[in-house]
């Protein structure tokens, strides 16, 4: 998200010539689609995880340019808020003990990274929204120094020509309006990457969305919010509102959210990529001097620089990633549904279970979507980020029943068969699979734990603000020792 910008201010010629050029941009990439120009042969996983700063105190700590200066490796970049920063680990095959070596690399990057941090005052969080933000860490002056995300807040805000209100109605209520998109930095995720072929691809993007709501459930780490508990997963709709750039007047007319969860299964990677151009103003009309035409006419691969920046301000859950590398270009389902944390291992556990249940559904003779409405995925979703762990819903052949039940009589065996195709080891495969099938025995992810231990801290008489405190002071040991969530203590 923090690609260097030039040019900050555009006209109307820019706006036109930006529009003539991503059209010429869309017909190019239907043409590679069709003469099969895409690598393939090997396909690589790759993996982002979103990180919070705080301070000796656990508030938010607004250093994220010196704690980069300090962990001085480029696997590590700024994020929109300056209490964030990410790293972004190297793409790898799915085989074997793979996974095995991905969480002790993990491991040993953020362990390193911790310390280097606290030489700068910070420590960093894998949470999906820090229980210890307030108003005052979420204004203008919080975002990151970078001319990209100060072009992307004046866009939006200039889109919508109002002010931003932000309504969530959970256990608790929050209502606020803001001048600026920093509420975002609120959210942190993880990202799950899949390089696929362009004929898979269709079959990859529905069998990700059909999951989505099944992962949140599983995974929600973001029950608090500005001191109110709110969703389990209360990134969903923070994240849906926070960058919306569309007024009441436009939502009533049906306009698209930027921030989408999509309205059809696909039955290719053009459809998404048509669906923004159709849908979706640009927001950042910058354009390159290159004719991507005539690129693709004398043989060499174009970089399609404006279809992938718009992709970029179109928030897709599940995203298609085009990217060239090496010269070769590929395509990605950017798995954009789950929060950071709570630990490295249950990030793992996070991920063979979306890799080996989206490969099984891939796979499947009958498709899932072919027996299930997009609505119902849909309302799956967002039922699941309310809900969470004690989340219902829809499933094909079984009616509407706990997500819990679900996992353990129908997804965890497809999801062990789908790690068996990719050749992941059966060690690994129990492992961690056997986390996920731990939370949905003990009914305990991220969400549940945080709750649970700031009602326990309340009901000993501590206040909101020190029980928020003191639960993330609780969070990080046991997020640094590596025992999943589903054995950590709580509060009574």
């Amino acid at each position: 998200m923090g690609e260097k910008v030039e040019q900050t201010e555009f006209s109307r010629e820019d706006r036109t010539r930006y529009r003539q050029k991503i059209r010429r941009s869309l017909d190019v990439f239907a043409t590679m689609l069709r003469e099969a120009r895409f690598e393939f042969e090997r396909p690589l996983t790759g993996m982002e995880i979103e990180l919070n700063l705080i301070d000796d105190n656990a508030d938010p700590a607004m250093r994220n340019a010196e704690v980069l200066g300090a962990i001085a490796d480029p696997d590590f970049q700024t994020e929109l808020g300056q209490f964030n920063i990410e790293i972004n680990l190297p793409p790898r095959r799915l085989a074997g003990d793979d996974f095995a070596e991905l969480e002790r690399g993990l491991r040993a990057s953020l362990n390193q990274a911790e310390r280097r941090a606290r030489a700068a005052g910070a420590h960093m969080v894998t949470i999906g929204i820090l229980p210890t933000l307030r108003r005052e860490h979420l204004t203008g002056e919080a975002l990151t120094v970078n001319p990209r995300y100060q072009l992307l807040n004046e866009q939006i805000f200039a889109a919508r020509g109002e002010d931003l209100d932000i309504r969530i109605d959970g256990v608790d209520r929050l209502a606020v309006t803001t001048d600026t998109i920093a509420p975002e930095a609120a959210c942190t995720s993880t990202q799950f990457h899949l390089q696929v072929s362009p004929a898979e691809f269709a079959a990859y993007w529905n069998a990700a969305q059909a999951i989505a709501g099944v992962q949140l459930a599983l995974g929600a780490n973001s029950p608090l919010l500005l001191g109110r508990e709110l969703w389990r997963e209360t990134r969903i709709p923070l994240f849906e509102q926070a960058t919306d750039t569309r007024s009441e007047e436009i939502q009533a007319q049906g306009v698209r959210p930027r921030v989408w969860f999509g309205e059809r299964w696909i039955t290719s990677v053009f459809d998404l990529f048509e669906e923004n151009v159709r849908y979706f103003p640009a927001l950042l009309p910058i354009c390159d001097v290159d004719d991507p035409a005539d690129i693709l006419e004398r043989g060499d691969i174009p970089e399609l620089s404006e279809l992938r920046l718009h992709n970029g301000t179109v928030y897709r859950w599940n995203r298609p990633i085009y990217a060239v590398v090496n010269g070769r270009p590929h395509l990605r389902v950017e798995n954009r549904v789950l929060p950071a944390g709570p630990t490295v291992a249950d990030t793992m556990a996070n991920a063979a279970f979306y890799y080996g249940l989206t490969r099984s559904l891939a796979e499947a003779e009958r498709p899932l979507w072919t027996q299930m409405s997009f609505r119902a995925a849909e309302e799956n979703f967002h039922n699941c980020a309310r809900h969470g762990i004690d989340a219902t819903v829809f499933w094909p052949g079984h009616g509407t029943l706990p997500v819990t039940e679900l996992v353990l009589r129908r997804l965890l065996p497809q999801a062990s068969e789908g790690l068996d195709r990719w050749g992941v080891s059966p060690a690994q495969r129990d492992r961690l699979l056997g986390i996920i099938e731990q939370r949905c025995l003990t009914h305990r992810n991220g969400a549940s734990w945080q709750v649970n231990t700031l009602h326990g801290l309340e009901a000993q008489g501590h206040d909101r603000q020190h029980a928020l405190h003191e639960m993330l002071r609780r969070y990080l040991p046991l997020m640094h020792e590596n025992i999943p969530v589903h054995e950590w203590p709580v509060t009574k």
